[in-house]
């Protein structure tokens, strides 16, 4: 079953803090935000602001040392089933195929055989890899293991995509080019996504909404709506409004 509308993700007053040899690392400082279902919000912010740290809380996959994170209106405590999650290195199984890899959440939690490979073959389809199939992964180049990464968070249908700077590791073109696969991809299944980045050009081009952190510790210091016409295409990258949007986002960006 999905969550009600909106908002799905609901972030309050979260604090992070880890212990080193001086005692404790502030990364994140009293954020509060929340996310509305089917919203695509991009983070940016300073090395060290605590952006990746960030999205592990969303994921559940780090216990925040203050506040709370709502899923659906109830805590989250941990990793959800309903929240799917990409890295910026794709951590496929080297052994597994490319419909193998993606095959494994839903071998994971017991699908019947006959209904995982229906839905695998169909995201699969989806992200553009038909022909693919019975590819590992050394053989794909990383535009492609990326998208079998994002592939195999999509298929058991999660209504969160929490993506890590899935293309920092991509030559320009390429993550360019993924940028483009992704909006598209988003615009087919409609998910809610929160993704992290550090390019700005990116952000403005993917998402409806920019939070921007600070430096160490990391607060949010700006959020705000990306007022830019959708379906986008490159030659939006060139217009005025995009170029006003970026200079706005640096200066926010270097507070």
């Amino acid at each position: 079953m999905s969550f009600p509308a909106s908002p799905i993700l609901t972030v309050r007053n979260l604090s992070a803090a880890f212990a080193n040899g001086s005692g404790n690392l502030t990364a994140l400082q009293d954020i509060s935000f929340s996310v509305d279902a089917q919203e695509f919000v991009c983070v940016l912010g300073p090395s060290g602001s605590g952006k990746s740290t960030l999205l592990r809380i969303l994921g559940g996959l780090l216990i925040p040392t203050g506040g709370e994170v709502t899923l659906g209106g109830l805590p989250l405590r941990g990793p959800h089933p309903k929240v799917g999650l990409v890295f910026q290195d794709p951590n496929l199984m080297p052994w597994r195929s490319v419909i193998q890899n993606i095959l494994l959440p839903l071998e994971l939690c017991g699908t019947p055989e006959p209904a995982a490979a229906s839905q695998a073959r169909a995201i699969l389809e989806l992200v553009g890899l038909q022909g693919f199939e019975d590819y590992l992964p050394h053989s794909l180049s990383g535009g492609m293991a990326q998208r079998v990464a994002i592939a195999r968070s999509l298929v058991h249908d999660p209504d969160v995509l929490l993506l890590d700077e899935p293309f920092g590791a991509l030559d320009a073109l390429t993550r360019e080019r993924m940028g483009t696969e992704l909006l598209r991809i988003w615009q087919v299944r409609r998910k809610t996504v929160v993704m992290v980045t550090h390019a700005i050009d990116e952000a403005l081009y993917l998402a409806d909404r920019v939070l921007v952190l600070s430096s160490q510790p990391g607060k949010l210091v700006w959020d705000a709506a990306v007022d830019l016409p959708r379906p986008r295409s490159e030659e939006l990258r060139y217009t005025s409004g995009f170029g006003v949007l970026a200079q706005q986002l640096r200066a926010a960006i270097g507070t």
